[in-house]
């Protein structure tokens, strides 16, 4: 059975950081590409980022590039999202996503909360 466990949401002060963590199981985690996305309350949902198969460079959406950093672990399963000098406007649900040839797997979610 194909799981994704997104925790580390929360509530946080603006400029403050929280770190996100994707547990995957089920599937060969090494093998596919990871992403981040997010979707606030009556918006879209948004790429954040995506890290390749082999931990290699990830690619950043713009509103985040230079303050949050997407990593995994093949060994562990995990996928991470560092997040750092949060806005308000990074207020969302932020989920995790497994893509490889046509195949995708999608998480629940964890909210994440940024206000004074």
């Amino acid at each position: 059975q194909v799981q994704l466990v997104e925790s580390g949401g929360g509530m946080v002060q603006p400029g403050g950081s929280l770190r996100l963590s994707c547990a995957a199981s089920g599937f060969t985690f090494s093998s596919f590409a990871m992403s981040w996305y997010r979707q606030a309350p009556g918006k879209e949902r948004e790429l954040v980022g995506t890290i390749p198969i082999s931990s290699g460079i990830a690619t950043y959406a713009a509103s985040v590039k230079g303050r949050f950093t997407i990593s995994r672990d093949n060994a562990k399963n995990v996928l991470y999202l560092q997040m750092n000098s949060l806005k308000p406007e990074d207020t969302a649900v932020y989920v995790c996503r497994a893509y490889r040839w046509g195949n995708e797997y999608w998480g629940q979610g964890t909210q994440v909360t940024v206000s004074s």
